[in-house]
């Protein structure tokens, strides 16, 4: 979460000459395999949960997304492991069709959401994966849920031991109220800005940055400001981690290690090269082969 700290700095510099954001275009988009168990209908302290399941197997595969995004984006992964595996996707409350009845949009109550979807689902040997601000999420998850054998994380957890400045928290209430004064502009401006790579295919741009602009900006906004409020004890709660937390990570910027061994979890890096913020959809061959390497160490640890 801190490593999109100082890229915050920058992104002030450059907003107003980002405004003309580019207009939707159309994107391509892997088709899903056939869901299963549409009929049931997942809700956490009255919201609903829109979920979608595939496959079957002894293990299975709760996909999480990150911010102002949808469980669409697992459309590689669901294709590539629903046929050896139970695989599950979410749409956060507040994002894609899921309920946005909610006061509190905190990290913790989204963990909660993903623990209601194991308990409903009646899941087992979950392996979560969660993107971006998910990784908190599926962090939150983990440490309340004995089914949860482990957790991956998809570029996050890149700067555990930061330390928040006066700077760094002026710039994020700055940002907080650019956003709330036009969200439409500045959401799409701030994902074009920095969570890309020079070799970011463009309908990829054009997808997120279209989604970010559709965005519901009540939740939207909520769950960011809940996300940097969390920033604050992310440390602390990862060092509670008892599951291996392993991650996927773009190396366009670099991931603390140090700081991540200084938590005293079991953890692993696996970088994957020259991607941006979203490299399930920018590289997702490479991706899955990471994954499924993942997957099978995962298996083997929890079989020994």
């Amino acid at each position: 979460m801190k490593s999109l700290i100082p890229i915050l700095l920058l992104f002030s510099f450059v907003v107003i000459s980002c405004n003309n954001a580019p207009q939707n275009t159309e994107t391509s988009d892997t088709k899903d395999a056939p869901s299963t168990e549409a009929d049931i209908q997942i809700k956490n302290d009255g919201v609903f949960i829109n979920h979608k399941s595939y496959g079957d197997g002894p293990y299975t595969l709760l996909f999480v997304h990150g911010w102002c995004i949808d469980q669409t984006y697992w459309s590689n992964q669901v294709e590539a492991l629903n046929t050896d595996y139970k695989v599950v996707t979410i749409d956060l409350p507040g994002f894609g069709e899921s309920g946005t009845n909610r006061a509190t949009w905190s990290i913790e109550a989204y963990g909660s959401d993903i623990n209601a979807v194991i308990d409903q689902l009646q899941l087992d040997n979950v392996i979560l994966v969660g993107h971006s601000m998910g990784g908190d999420i599926v962090l939150e998850s983990a440490l309340h849920n004995e089914k949860v054998i482990a957790v991956v994380g998809v570029d996050n957890f890149k700067q555990i031991g930061g330390e928040f400045t006066e700077e760094m928290e002026a710039e994020i209430n700055a940002f907080m109220e650019m956003l709330k004064s036009n969200f439409s502009e500045i959401a799409p401006a701030y994902a074009e800005s920095v969570l890309f790579h020079p070799s970011t295919d463009s309908l990829v741009k054009a997808r997120v940055m279209e989604d970010f602009k559709t965005n519901n900006p009540e939740a939207a906004i909520s769950s960011l400001e809940e996300l940097f409020k969390y920033a604050y004890i992310e440390e602390e709660r990862l060092s509670m981690l008892k599951q291996k937390l392993y991650l996927i990570n773009s190396d366009a910027t670099p991931t603390n290690t140090d700081g991540l061994a200084n938590t005293g979890i079991a953890y692993e890096v696996m970088d994957i090269n020259s991607t941006g913020h979203y490299p399930m959809i920018e590289k997702p061959e490479e991706f899955n082969q990471i994954l499924k390497q993942i997957i099978q160490k995962i298996k083997t640890s929890h079989n020994n």
